[in-house]
């Protein structure tokens, strides 16, 4: 499964005629909690600075994101993905998730209240080990 969200990430990128780091900045920037700067983005990239900032002005060139203020520092810049862009991940995604809410379908309840509690638990030891403690001396 694991192999396969990376595949999945690759495939997206391929479907949106983007690079697979543009892809990750586009997933990082939808799925956080809290507005992210470019220097935010490219440190959750793993990129450096002047990389980072090549990738914000390409992906601004392309229409997917824009820079607009920060709500809480207006010093700072956050960087918003377009409707534009969220429209097209969400149609380049439609297939795969259409499959996965067809399986999602033939689970029973007690099938689907299994799974989800076994895919929380590998996202929490996901998610530890991804911070730097080792889950398995919880």
């Amino acid at each position: 499964m694991i192999r396969a969200a990376s595949d999945t990430r690759a495939a997206l990128a391929r479907r949106l005629g983007i690079g697979t780091t543009d892809a990750a900045a586009i997933d990082h920037l939808v799925s956080s909690p809290d507005p992210l700067g470019p220097v935010e983005l490219g440190n959750r990239l793993g990129i450096r600075s002047a990389s980072a900032t090549t990738l914000v002005d390409r992906l601004v060139q392309a229409g997917h994101v824009e820079r607009t203020p920060h709500p809480h520092d207006r010093r700072r810049i956050a960087l918003q993905v377009t409707d534009l862009a969220f429209t097209e991940v969400v149609a380049a995604l439609s297939p795969m998730l259409d499959g996965v809410e067809r399986a999602v379908d033939r689970l029973t309840p007690e099938q689907a209240a299994a799974t989800t509690a076994f895919l929380r638990e590998v996202t929490a030891v996901m998610r530890e080990y991804s911070l730097g403690s080792d889950p398995s001396t919880h």
